[in-house]
């Protein structure tokens, strides 16, 4: 029979503990100086190197040149007390769990009496000692407060707050700790070499993720990988499956279902989640986990990310980077806080595929969120369609440029990374206008708006407003269209009552725009009113400007009952009136003039 890996590799001495320095160093200074105190209390949790950081003391104490803080290894006390010693008659270990009462407090307070047997010291380990009832505790008290000077006290324990304080007061108390990821991924490395097992890449993180920070847990997990695994190989499936964490296949997939918005992919996941009977709640923590991966990956670079990211191999995070790049730093942040309230909601929930199922459809669909967040992330999701990078968008400052939590008007790209925009067209329709030099932001949204007239856009934000590359097409003019109505509602909420009835028939000549209305009153509300600029056509061309960054002609026509919407082309639309075009001389003409942006 094979000893457990975590008893063939109990460290000896104190530099052989990981993770631990908090304590190890403090312990051997006072053994070096001789300054010993009676009693310890060990504290921290389970699997951290309590019980046999207890061992190691009292090694230290009743070693033949001791006490010492590097024990000799070869004395008889150091040989019952190593990891694959008997024991020693003078190192008593009392399991506190099952000797908890005032009885077992007198037998140990008789014991004590006696001098040792052999050793220096006669020296008590109790584990589980916050299991001692109060009475307990209360007759060991007075033992432990004036011991003989050959007896030492050590109290192991998970729950110190347990302990009586009459107790702690009278004991020097060393909390432990989790042991960090990056130390413990480098110990099982390690062990992994001297056993002469390979290991696939990515193995490991998992297993020192599985452990927790526990040495023991995590030596556990990799034993029983090693005992399950042929040829002294451990492969990524079977680790995948014995741990029960998701394969990296199926994250990639649902990963890439999200950002190309494909709800038969995403859902497809989620169903073979179920089919194949892994915890729905797992796969939403590992979602989230990769979530994060994405997040530190887009903040920083895949060579920079390799140093927060211990022990996942470089392909997968050059992946992992391609894949940050399809999402915006609003909608990464966005997604992750949706997957992490999807995991706090399926606690304890009595269908988790109906939350899991709720949670993709709200992280696929940005415009059932009405948050600042989710409007960032429609203006991210428009600025991708219309070919404007986001790699210099950042979604915390972005997020005080929005005008309010349920209004995404602009994007949140800096003007300095703003291509130049597309100039007014030339008098020759049948011609396009050489493109303009790129004109600050601010200077176009005080430009399209006429003298005197709030801009569509607020100020604070005219500087980040995000222009299309190249020519508008038809398309673009249908994707954009909410944000420019929602546009036109911070304006003027009359003239947003009447265009949101209107519907985007075509796009012709690069800047004639054809809308159709349920009735002719609609229609005639586009023409210029006596106040220029006061229009609901005026208010229109503005919120097309500041959105797609042109102001275009205007045509209108009343809705045929029972006709199809036409596809966008250069044929002419029957029953259409364009909309008159104020004369140059009016104040009207200025605010009509497309302006660069």
């Amino acid at each position: 029979m094979v000893t457990a890996l975590y008893r063939r590799y109990r460290p000896e001495t104190f530099a052989e503990m990981i993770g631990q320095s908090q304590v190890t160093e403090p312990l051997m200074t006072a053994l070096r100086t001789n300054r010993v105190n009676h009693a310890y209390l060990f504290s921290g949790p389970r699997g951290c190197g309590k019980t046999t950081s207890a061992r190691i003391l009292a090694r230290c104490l009743n070693c033949a040149e001791g006490p010492t803080d590097t024990p000799c290894g070869v004395c008889p006390s150091c040989v019952e007390l190593s990891r694959d010693g008997g024991g020693s008659l003078d190192v008593v270990e009392i399991d506190a769990a099952s000797h908890n009462g005032v009885d077992d407090a007198r037998d140990i307070r008789e014991r004590a009496i006696f001098a040792p047997a052999r050793d220096r010291y006669k020296i008590f380990i109790l584990d589980e000692a916050h299991m001692v009832t109060p009475q307990g505790f209360n007759a060991l008290l007075k033992i432990v407060e004036e011991p003989p000077e050959h007896v030492k006290f050590i109290f192991a324990t998970t729950e110190p707050e347990k302990v009586i304080g009459t107790i702690r007061s009278r004991t020097h108390h060393y909390p432990f700790r989790l042991v960090p990821p990056g130390p413990m991924l480098e110990y099982v490395q390690t062990l992994c070499e001297s056993e002469k097992v390979a290991v696939a890449p990515g193995v490991l993180p998992l297993v020192v993720r599985a452990g927790g920070g526990s040495p023991r847990d995590t030596l556990s997990l990799l034993d029983q990988l090693m005992a399950g695994s042929d040829d002294h190989s451990v492969e990524y499936d079977r680790a995948v499956a014995l741990l029960g964490y998701t394969s990296a296949s199926l994250l990639d997939e649902s990963i890439d279902a999200i950002a190309a918005r494909e709800p038969a992919a995403a859902f497809d996941a989620v169903d073979r989640v179920i089919q194949t009977g892994q915890d729905p709640r797992r796969f939403v923590e590992d979602l989230l986990e990769r979530m994060r991966d994405l997040i530190v990956v887009a903040a920083t670079s895949a060579a920079g990310a390799s140093a927060v990211l211990r022990g996942v191999p470089q392909d997968e995070i050059e992946r992992m980077a391609v894949q940050a790049a399809k999402f915006g730093p609003a909608e990464l942040s966005r997604t992750a806080d949706i997957l992490n309230t999807a995991l706090t909601e399926m606690t304890g929930a009595t269908s988790p595929r109906l939350h899991l199922e709720l949670m993709i459809a709200r992280v696929l669909i940005p415009a059932s969120d009405d948050s600042t967040r989710g409007a960032l992330a429609r203006v991210e999701r428009l600025e991708r369609r219309i070919g404007v990078g986001t790699s210099g968008v950042d979604a915390s400052s972005a997020a005080t440029v929005a005008p309010s939590s349920a209004t995404p008007a602009v994007s949140s790209t800096d003007a300095s990374h703003a291509p130049a925009s597309r100039p007014a067209p030339a008098a020759d329709r049948g011609t396009t206008a050489p493109e303009a030099p790129t004109i600050p932001a601010a200077s176009t949204a005080s430009a399209s708006a006429p003298a005197g007239q709030a801009s569509v856009v607020p100020a604070a934000a005219a500087a980040a407003v995000a222009r299309p590359i190249g020519p508008v097409t038809f398309q673009q003019v249908k994707d954009a269209w909410p944000e420019v109505l929602e546009a036109v509602q911070t304006a003027k909420t009359s003239a947003w009552l009447v265009l949101y009835t209107a519907n985007v028939l075509e796009f012709r000549d690069g800047d004639l725009l054809v809308l159709s209305f349920p009735s002719q009153k609609d229609v005639a509300s586009l023409k210029p009113t006596a106040a220029p600029g006061e229009g609901v056509g005026d208010y229109l061309k503005r919120a097309v400007n500041s959105v797609l960054g042109f102001t275009p002609r205007l045509m209108a026509k009343v809705n045929e009952p029972g006709a199809s919407t036409p596809v966008a082309g250069p044929s002419a639309v029957p029953s259409a009136s364009p909309v008159p075009e104020p004369q140059p001389s009016s104040p009207a003409a200025v605010g009509s003039q497309a302006a660069p942006a």
